[in-house]
């Protein structure tokens, strides 16, 4: 029988059972497929860091240089789903027949872990995932089973009474055997810390994110055990582990001196995860002890940054109070204007005035945005030294390409996109801003390029399927788009924006009950998206319920009005079911919105069976001006 992965997060912390899967199956990969190795290398070293020695990187990120002062880029929440579908690939590409994966303690793994669980099962269908004990009555046997190297679940055959709390602490305090922990209870407190000590002492680097910290808070030296967090802390914000981050943090907070430069960073870390997660009250109280516990300029004016930001930055727009995030953000500029070191104001003041740009455009204001940004720009240029913070520039830089492609700027917007990636051309985010750019300036194959780029670098990031997938729609290369649709939905069932395009591709292409299930998922997951009512009204078009049809045209139009598509395909339900004056009506309005020759085309042949033949080959005449080849009725 193959042991059971301990999927408990006090074990290796997050990817505790990610990482044994990875240890069991990239030792034979580098032999027999190194390239596919590479390929997932980004999940691979991020999942397992014990292997990175093992897994070079195909492009060293720029954070991995940086002192941790200067790392100000937090990975966002989503990072792990693409980390995780990056280990789905590649586990599916490592299997050669149907396997089986034993997993217990699955109710404590980290995030990381239940979420990969999750995305396992659902893209790796060789793969048999099964949680605790086997499912079948005659067990697992050894062909089944994908081996992992990983301790065994605990065997109290054979185990004396006097080894029950020894045991207790090899298990790095997850059994669940009563005895054990009772055990334990019964040692007197400095041997019981000095048998964590012991433990911490023997554990290896994959334990520095689970057990080592664990048995270190237990042991008898503070120090160490400050210094275990912080090390799990500072590598959990860097790849994006948010929850662990939430959990280590406070720990940490409880053994740092309060308002020390260590408990800061503690807190800072914990406020930044806390809000990426959504908990935002938990990270503002953290915010507010920060401001009681220090008299520091510096951490007075990063908290009230980091307040600004939780309503800023709020995914809930109706949560937003943007007025108070502008008097927390300037309290920040207040306060970094008065910072006595010339090097630390221009930094922290350009971040601060970085944080204000977002919420004037939030609030409409482009061009004081712009302004905004351009200072921090102005303030790094001229007081920082030329390789000082480099992440910080290349922020500003793709900050400032946004807001100048916004303004209409765009070849400036693109000198700008061009510097970001220079500074990290390992970093995907900006090859997608630009290659949305390229493809509004009428650059498709350099946009395509782009998109590409993003992909490559990888671990699996949806955006950058859908994107090339839009292109691909553009160029009228509908098979194409589909594939990168139905690949963007396999990576993220939630994704939105997939569902409304591939609906609308599915109708396209006559596929209406695959484009009616699209909008039926869509519609679970936003009831009120004008998109998705604007295809359902297609589909009941086409299933004669007319009814129905104008009810869901309806509903579209009153949550977005400049929705143009509704309005022309209620006008082809209006002119089916007779009523020719609200077709031309709708027809009109959508013409307004934006000429297009086959809407003139169908608002000429409405003109025309209300007998008004003089409008009808007016817009003939300007059908013809905007497509040549148009095929109209004369």
């Amino acid at each position: 029988m193959a042991p059971l992965i301990n999927g408990h997060r006090r074990v290796r912390g997050p990817y505790t059972i990610g990482g044994a899967l990875l240890r069991a199956l990239v030792p034979a990969a580098l032999e027999r497929a190194p390239d596919l190795v590479a390929a997932y290398a980004v999940a691979i070293r991020a999942a397992a860091p014990d292997l990175r020695p093992f897994v070079p990187s195909q492009a060293e990120p720029l954070s991995d240089g940086l002192h941790e002062d200067e790392r100000i880029l937090v990975p966002a929440p989503r990072r792990t789903l693409r980390l995780a579908n990056g280990i789905a690939e590649f586990v599916r590409d490592c299997l050669d027949g149907p396997r089986a994966l034993r997993v217990d303690n699955v109710h404590e793994a980290d995030a990381t872990d239940r979420e990969l669980l999750a995305v396992l099962m659902r893209r790796v269908p060789a793969l048999t995932v099964a949680v605790g004990a086997p499912t079948s009555p005659d067990g697992w046997s050894e062909t089944d089973v994908v081996l992992v190297t990983a301790p065994p679940a605990e065997d109290d055959t054979g185990i004396r009474v006097d080894n029950y709390a020894e045991n207790f602490i090899a298990s790095d305090g997850t059994t669940d055997d009563p005895r054990a922990y009772a055990a334990y209870l019964t040692l007197p407190p400095a041997e019981r810390a000095r048998a964590h000590d012991r433990r911490a002492a023997e554990l290896t680097g994959e334990h520095l994110l689970g057990a080592v910290p664990y048995h270190r808070e237990l042991g008898g030296d503070r120090e160490a055990a400050l210094a275990a967090l912080w090390t799990a802390v500072d590598h959990c914000v860097g790849e994006g582990f948010l929850h662990a981050v939430a959990e280590l943090g406070p720990r940490g907070l409880r053994l740092a001196a309060p308002g020390s430069d260590l408990w800061w960073r503690f807190a800072h870390r914990t406020a930044t995860a806390l809000a990426g997660i959504g908990r935002r009250a938990e990270a503002f109280e953290i915010y507010e002890s920060a401001r009681r516990a220090s008299v520091d300029p510096a951490v007075h004016a990063a908290a009230a940054y980091g307040t600004a930001m939780l309503d800023a930055r709020d995914p809930d727009p109706a949560r937003r109070d943007l007025g108070r995030a502008l008097g927390w953000i300037n309290e920040a500029i207040a306060v970094s204007t008065l910072l006595p070191d010339r090097r630390e104001r221009a930094f922290k003041l350009g971040f601060d005035r970085n944080g204000r740009a977002l919420i004037e455009l939030r609030q409409g204001r482009i061009d004081e945005a712009l302004r905004l940004v351009e200072s921090a720009i102005e303030l790094a240029e001229r007081d920082l030294a030329s390789d000082a913070h480099p992440q910080h520039r290349m922020v500003l830089f793709a900050n400032r390409a946004q807001l100048l492609a916004r303004a209409g700027r765009r070849a400036d917007a693109l000198e700008d996109f061009d510097r970001a990636v220079a500074i990290d051309p390992s970093f995907p985010d900006h090859y997608l801003d630009r290659g949305n750019l390229l493809l509004a300036m009428g650059r498709p194959q350099d946009a395509l390029a782009d998109y590409e780029t993003a992909i490559r670098l990888g671990p699996p990031l949806p955006e950058a399927y859908y994107n090339r997938a839009e292109l691909l729609l553009s160029a009228g290369d509908l098979d194409a788009a589909l594939a990168d649709l139905d690949h963007v939905l396999e990576l993220d069932p939630a994704f939105l924006d997939a569902y409304v395009n591939r609906a609308g591709v599915l109708v396209m292409l006559d596929e209406d009950e695959a484009a009616r299930r699209d909008v039926e998922a869509g519609l679970v997951i936003d009831p009120g998206n004008p998109h998705l009512h604007g295809v359902l009204g297609q589909l009941e078009t086409a299933a004669g319920r007319y009814g129905e049809a104008r009810a869901a045209f309806d509903t579209a139009l009153a949550r977005d009005p400049g929705l143009a598509g509704a309005w022309a395909n209620r006008a082809i339900l209006r002119y089916q079911t007779g009523d020719l004056d609200g077709a031309v009506a709708d027809l009109t309005r959508a013409i307004e919105l934006g000429e297009d020759a086959a809407l003139y085309a169908n608002r000429a042949v409405a003109l025309r069976d209300l007998g008004r033949p003089d409008e009808a080959v007016a817009d003939l005449t300007r059908a013809r001006e905007l497509d040549p080849g148009i095929d109209v009725e004369s």
